[in-house]
């Protein structure tokens, strides 16, 4: 094979939302890959995403068939007044304000579209691009090791596959961020509990409608003080996805497990909520679920193994951004990969794609956390101040949503060549 010709063989651990990302753009360029899957199917689990205009953009740029996929199954408000609104900011109090003489706190763009799905929908669009021959089920990785040039994966089986590099996408406490950062920054390996906690589910929309009446079917968010509920549609319109978040001033939540609890307990976290809200939680499942990210990740990679998606940069849920930089991480990596010419090439694509990725995504982490303790009336110099809210939430997505994921894609070409040629 001559050097023109030859190809990187990579591995990707986890077949989630990044990991079927990288793989669909790869394969697009023509750089074969192997998926390796822990669970013995594709995982049905989650609930719904928000995807922002620079999502979509990336599955463009992944491969143009993804994007027009999403279209057909992607969510938006129902109403024309909401088009444009990532969410109608409302209190949570009985009432939902209107006694105050609120009625509406709409925060977006005119250049936004709300577009949300339910995870499963867009796992199995993704699916479809995948080849049968190309994801490996029931494959857990024990351990990630390197030599000679290469990047040894040893599963729980007893096999050991090698490759020309490995992409950790093996989620929030995934074995590759181990690899990556266990010997020089070993304190930033586990996920950091962010001090808030969920109730959440998800509710037919009819169900909905008969509880809100016209707040439901367009995304909205319930402020209080040190906690907040999200409603949003997905599927077509046909449910509604929500989320209680709770500020965890008590230590209830352990910070690093899923735990079950009661009707009553979830009840008692609510106090002071509107009543119509309090029904949604006979639809929640009865779990706490703490809420996790990597506020500081000092690499995203190390010699041939790379991390991407929540692995390196796990955020909490509130500007609806998590999925997108996932994707924005697809794109760039698949690029890179795709310009690399010859083995001693590789190191220096993973070394530009954390050069390019690690700051925008690592902003996110830290504005999305801040954007939680603001929307719960948690930040000293804003409070309960709803005008305040909506001014700030209204200025700190565009940096988001209108990032030009074709000037990073050069940028990203320019520094690599750029390092190979020195």
């Amino acid at each position: 094979m001559t050097e023109a010709e030859w190809r990187p063989a990579i591995a990707i651990l986890g077949a989630g939302i990044g990991g079927l990302a990288v793989a669909i753009g790869l394969m697009k360029r023509g750089v074969p890959v192997t998926i390796f899957e822990a669970t013995e199917t594709y995982s049905p689990l989650g609930a719904g995403i928000g995807l922002g205009p620079n999502s979509l953009d990336a599955m463009d740029l992944l491969d143009s068939r993804f994007r027009a996929e999403y279209d057909t199954v992607k969510t938006g408000n129902e109403k024309p007044e909401f088009l444009h609104c990532i969410f109608d900011a409302l209190y949570a109090e009985e009432g939902f304000g209107e006694k105050r003489g609120w009625t509406r706190g709409i925060i977006g763009a005119p250049y936004f579209t709300r577009s949300s799905a339910h995870r499963k929908e867009l796992l199995q669009i993704m699916e479809r691009f995948i080849p049968e021959e190309t994801i490996v089920f029931g494959k857990r990785a024990r351990n990630i090791y390197q030599k000679q040039g290469k990047a040894a994966i040893e599963f729980y089986d007893g096999d050991v596959r090698t490759f020309d590099a490995v992409v950790g996408c093996d989620g929030v406490r995934g074995l590759s961020r181990q690899v990556v950062l266990g010997d020089i920054a070993p304190k930033h390996v586990p996920p950091a509990y962010c001090g808030i906690y969920s109730y959440r589910g998800i509710i037919p929309m009819n169900k909905a409608k008969a509880i809100f009446g016209r707040h439901a079917g367009d995304a909205k968010w319930f402020m209080a003080k040190g906690k907040g509920a999200v409603l949003y549609p997905i599927t077509k319109g046909r449910e509604a996805n929500f989320i209680f978040f709770i500020t965890d001033n008590d230590g209830r939540a352990h910070g690093n497990i899923t735990e079950r609890c009661t009707k009553q307990e979830m009840l008692e976290d609510l106090k002071g909520f509107d009543s119509r809200l309090l029904q949604l939680l006979d639809y929640a499942k009865p779990l706490r679920w703490p809420i996790m990210h990597h506020l500081e990740t000092p690499t995203y990679f190390r010699g041939r193994v790379c991390l991407l998606g929540d692995v390196a940069h796990a955020s909490s849920p509130h500007q609806a951004a998590g999925a997108g930089q996932a994707l924005e991480d697809a794109v760039i990596l698949s690029h890179l990969l795709t310009l690399v010419k010859s083995p001693d090439q590789i190191e220096a694509a993973l070394q530009v794609y954390d050069t390019v990725r690690r700051p925008r995504a690592q902003k996110v982490v830290q504005t999305s956390y801040e954007a939680g303790v603001m929307y719960m009336w948690s930040s000293p110099e804003i409070g309960d101040d709803m005008n305040k809210i909506m001014e700030n939430a209204n200025q700190r997505l565009h940096w988001i949503w209108q990032h030009d994921l074709k000037t990073d894609i050069n940028d990203a070409e320019y520094k690599f060549l750029k390092l190979v040629s020195e």
